[in-house]
């Protein structure tokens, strides 16, 4: 039998293996599993709800044979159902709600022969970049526990870190699986636009589903496992073979343009740039032609406005046409402020400025299309700055004050003002991972810096649309090039505990 102290050294298809070769059942891995998140939920809080018994039943009882047989796997609280469990989004207004069937996601998750034992913390409706929800409270970084893990899949990316699992669901719609997995030092992978199955919403395809995950080669293989033929509002680029068998071969050389401007944003810290610099200088020494470049012409205020315009249709779509508890009164304080004032912005503003927003989102699509004919892959920071700390980023008090003037006197120009404002600062932390939703190419974070605080800080690859095998054969090629596996959060009292 193996030796369970090591549990945290296997990745997800490692302890598949292990219990294939009978070294360990699957009942064995789920309650290390559960031993682990009872040690640091406490500290971490990114487990919301418990599904300890199916679980144990499901491990004694015979899970599907697939290629992830046998591993514990988290959820997250927000995106596709998970039927008999829980589903609140991080929304005090949907704490009651239980789904009784799965998502297609979580069907063939299951057939992939993972053990979903819980659900991860989110911020409401995942609207936030970090995970700080009213209903459950902050969910902390593993790494610093008065930073946060970022969002939306904030609770799953701590818990990964932690090393609860190996790897654990996640998704994304503005940068919610990149985004913390360059907080907690993991690699994150958004597919391309129509790859996936879909929980549904006025933003169709931009949201997808996949994991954070600890090694390449565990999200290229849950892609194959996960993976469909056609979106439901537009279908990717025929994937070329398996996206593991891309993940186990050398990408060949390839030509890289690095990004430096801060698009979304206005500006980057000095961790972020150092973090750039190091990753082009490393694709550098790996053979990669690598050029400074970046898209021109682009209105990227204008970008900022059409994202904004496409979360709050999203949150309009959970309260209204997609609502699963249709009749049930939205209360004063169901909904956190933010979240109010999205509402309000989707209820008052006309169909116009969200016919005007995707307008502008395929502008933004055909002008990256024309500059990725000239690049391979781009690279830029996943982030501008380093993880933030818990709270840093919360409404204030005036403006808390302000969104509920504008909830009263639902003014359309005010209204407009206001969320032009919102737009012009919402994206300061986030810049560049949002600009791939749009887009519905194919973008990954990866761990390769550590800033002069002990701080994990991702940098971000972009490819053409349908190129994750591209983006995983140079994932690989890195990892094996700057190993991270062995790179833990010094939480050794409360990871490393059996």
């Amino acid at each position: 039998m193996a030796d369970f102290a090591e549990y945290e050294r296997f990745d997800a298809i490692g302890l598949s293996q292990l219990v294939r070769e009978r070294h360990v059942s699957a009942s064995e891995l789920l309650e290390a599993a559960i031993r682990r998140a009872e040690a640091v939920n406490p500290r971490l809080n990114g487990l919301v709800a418990k599904h300890y018994d199916a679980a144990r039943r499901d491990a004694a009882g015979g899970l599907p044979d697939g290629p992830f047989h046998g591993v514990p796997f988290l959820a997250k609280d927000l995106g596709p159902p998970l039927a008999g469990v829980p589903m609140t989004m991080g929304s005090r207004y949907f704490r009651g709600y239980v789904p009784q069937t799965d998502h297609p996601f979580f069907q063939r998750v299951k057939a992939a022969g993972l053990n979903i034992f819980g659900k991860t913390n989110t911020p409401e409706f995942g609207l936030m970049p970090y995970t700080e929800p009213a209903l459950f409270g902050a969910c902390r970084n593993p790494w610093d526990t008065e930073r946060t893990p970022g969002g939306s899949s904030g609770g799953s990316a701590a818990l990964v870190a932690a090393g609860v699992v190996p790897m654990a669901h996640a998704n994304d719609m503005g940068g919610s699986i990149r985004i913390p997995a360059s907080c907690v030092g993991l690699f994150g992978m958004k597919p391309t636009r129509g790859r996936m199955p879909t929980a549904g919403g006025t933003i169709g395809d931009a949201n997808v589903d996949l994991c954070i995950s600890r090694s390449v080669r565990d999200s290229a293989l849950m892609l194959d496992c996960v993976a469909q033929e056609r979106g439901a509002m537009y279908q990717a680029p025929p994937a070329r073979g398996s996206f593991l068998a891309h993940a186990q071969r050398e990408p060949g050389r390839l030509r890289v343009a690095v990004v430096r401007g801060p698009m979304l944003g206005h500006g980057i810290d000095a961790e972020a740039r150092a973090a750039v610099d190091a990753a082009a200088a490393l694709c550098a020494s790996l053979g990669h032609d690598v050029t400074e470049d970046e898209p021109q012409g682009i209105d990227y205020p204008a970008m900022s406005y059409a994202l904004l315009m496409l979360f709050a249709s999203g949150i309009g779509w959970h309260l209204g046409a997609g609502n699963p508890l249709p009749g049930t009164p939205l209360r004063n304080g169901d909904i956190e402020p933010a979240t109010l004032a999205m509402l309000t912005i989707a209820r008052v503003l006309s169909a116009d400025e969200l016919t005007t927003a995707v307008s502008n989102q395929r502008l933004l699509a055909a002008a990256f299309d024309a500059f990725m004919e000239r690049y391979d892959v781009l690279l830029m920071p996943t982030l501008a700055a380093p993880p933030i700390r818990i709270g840093e980023l919360a409404l204030t008090p005036s403006e808390r004050m302000q969104i509920a003037v504008l909830t009263t006197l639902r003014s359309k120009a005010l209204i407009r003002k206001a969320a032009r404002d919102i737009a012009a600062r919402m994206f300061d932390w986030l810049p560049y991972t949002p600009i791939f939703n749009l887009t519905g190419q194919p973008a990954m974070s990866l761990p390769l810096h550590t800033s002069a605080d002990g701080l994990p800080v991702g940098v971000q690859f972009a490819a053409r649309l349908g190129e994750e095998g591209l983006l995983f054969s140079l994932a690989s090629h890195i990892e094996s090039a700057a190993p991270w596996a062995d790179r833990r959060p010094l939480m050794n009292d409360v990871s490393r505990h059996e």
